[in-house]
């Protein structure tokens, strides 16, 4: 009789130990799935560091030697004009002139005034932005040599680059992950939970556009950063 009661109480005891660990587990796996995700954004606008500048222009006639040696001269002035404005060497790259043969064209058997159409591009990199840009909108200096310097063509648009990016990710991450913080606060406060550590994070892609089609020496930065936070009682 003794040992009947003896087991049944070792057993009442161990179920009662069971279902604490089994509540006790519940309650855990529930806190686990209690989790808000949320994204912070941070934008900045900064200037462009770097300008590409291709200067191209074209050149037309019957006779080779002809036209290389006015390409030489002219490349001769363009390179003088954005040296004595205050581009380097280093900056300056003189590409080798692209020759079109019109008459070797059996496409087009039309007559043309001119055989040869010769495209010379002379390309400035630099950290110099301002200058550069002043530099275009005295092109005219260039006309009254009678150097047309062309546009239009997508290969050759002038391009502005921000490069210094490494040197703002880190306050660009704060800012996203505070604001991302505020969000998940709010969310918290509204389900009457607090928020509890996190969970996980995603720094996100970071993005540089043109601030707009006519500033595009101006760049617009932008990154959105996701994270989970759990939620506590």
């Amino acid at each position: 009789m003794k040992n009947w009661r003896t087991e049944a109480i070792i057993l009442a005891i161990g179920m009662l130990v069971m279902g604490y660990f089994i509540q006790s587990g519940l309650n855990s796996f529930s806190t686990r799935d209690r989790v808000v995700t949320v994204k912070g954004l941070a934008e900045m606008e900064v200037p462009a560091n770097k300008v590409t500048w291709p200067l191209m222009y074209r050149e037309l006639g019957n006779d080779l030697p002809t036209l290389y040696n006015k390409i030489s001269t002219t490349n001769q002035a363009i390179v003088h004009f954005l040296k004595s404005n205050g581009i380097t060497d280093e900056e300056i790259s003189v590409n080798a002139p692209e020759l079109s043969d019109r008459q070797a064209e059996r496409y087009d058997n039309s007559p043309v005034p001119f055989r040869y159409n010769v495209t010379s591009v002379i390309t400035v990199t630099s950290s110099k932005v301002d200058l550069v840009r002043q530099m275009i909108l005295e092109q005219s200096e260039l006309l009254k040599q009678g150097i047309a310097i062309s546009g239009g063509d997508y290969r050759y648009n002038t391009r502005y680059e921000f490069t210094g990016l490494n040197d703002v990710k880190p306050q660009m991450i704060e800012t996203a992950t505070k604001n991302a913080r505020a969000a998940a606060d709010k969310f918290a406060k509204d389900s009457d939970s607090k928020l509890g550590k996190i969970k996980r994070a995603n720094q996100g892609q970071f993005s540089i556009e043109d601030r707009d089609a006519n500033t595009p020496y101006i760049k617009r930065i932008r990154v959105v950063t996701t994270i989970d936070y759990s939620l506590e009682d």
